[in-house]
């Protein structure tokens, strides 16, 4: 089957399509990219980035937003960005079993990544699953990360809309601000509620936004409450994506974001389609080098380069 027919299936609601284009294109290489070239002129949602630190109740939280936006006849597609196994590389699927209030709904399509050795990285291939789920008709897509390290907040960042979720009892911490999550939120949820502190960490966050001045032309990212077990509050968190959304519409920040990301989108390929070139067998040597200090990595890289150049 050519890449262009599993695109065409796909798109008529094929979901072991889907799942196999999004498989394909988890390893990268120029089916997937074939793949991709296919897909993208159809790739219309909104993409919704769920990240925080481990323990906040993420996928639960997911899982309440798509029911909730299930209650309103939306399909929804998720992406739960699970840590890879340091055996086989592949995601580890405890984010699947905690969803499993979805299973059985045709409105709904999960998929849980990994690396998998992708020499984009994680991030890279997140995109361009995202990019199939929406090709597939999805107008929703939810974007579920593992913490807050540097591969979420590039995800977070490919988003249209980014949710942080925080929980009670965060004190005088300020991991939020040094990972950047005061910057990229579009919508703070403090999650487990029903916790002992939930006030003072509402608090807490609108001082934060506050001092920051993460207005974004007239946004102000809302600081809202949640039970993620019950599914109170998840309404309002809807509601609240549904109203940014509008707000991107009326002003240039949607072109400016979709810019943005179009650039880091562009940089991103440009990077692996460089490494897929230079790996060759010259790249071990020049390892072997560097770690025995007889050449520097900005030396082997220049090198690299001039020998591709040839």
């Amino acid at each position: 089957m050519s890449e262009h027919d599993l695109v065409t299936r796909l798109r008529n609601g094929e979901r072991r399509a889907l799942a196999r284009a999004i498989s394909l294109v988890e390893q990268g290489g120029p089916p997937a990219r074939a793949i991709l070239a296919a897909a993208y002129p159809y790739a219309q949602a909104h993409r919704v980035g769920i990240t925080g630190p481990p323990g906040a109740g993420k996928s639960t939280l997911v899982t309440a937003l798509a029911l909730e936006w299930r209650k309103r006849g939306v399909p929804v597609g998720i992406v739960a960005v699970d840590p890879s196994s340091p055996f086989s590389g592949g995601a580890v699927l405890g984010d699947r079993i905690r969803m499993q209030a979805l299973g059985g709904d045709p409105g709904v399509f999960i998929r849980s990544m990994a690396n998998r050795g992708r020499m984009g990285g994680l991030a890279r291939a997140t995109a361009d699953a995202v990019t199939l789920i929406a090709a597939a008709g999805f107008p929703l897509v939810l974007i579920e990360t593992v913490g807050a390290g540097q591969d979420e907040v590039d995800i977070a960042q490919a988003a249209d809309t980014t949710i942080v979720v925080e929980v009670p009892g965060m004190g005088d911490d300020v991991q939020s601000i040094k990972a950047g999550m005061l910057e990229i939120a579009d919508v703070f949820v403090v999650n487990k509620a029903d916790r002992p502190g939930v006030e003072q960490t509402v608090r807490q966050l609108r001082t934060m936004l506050q001092l920051g001045g993460t207005s974004q032309e007239g946004w102000s990212p809302p600081v809202l409450t949640a039970i993620a077990t019950t599914g109170e509050g998840c309404d309002q968190i809807v509601d609240a994506v549904e109203r940014h959304r509008q707000f991107l519409t009326t002003t240039d920040l949607q072109a400016r974001r979709a810019l943005a990301a179009a650039e880091r989108e562009l940089s991103a390929a440009v990077h692996e389609l460089i490494l897929e070139r230079l790996r060759g067998p010259r790249w071990a040597a020049f390892i072997s080098e560097i770690a025995s200090r007889r050449r520097d990595p900005y030396a082997a890289a220049i090198a690299l380069l001039n020998g591709a150049a040839e």
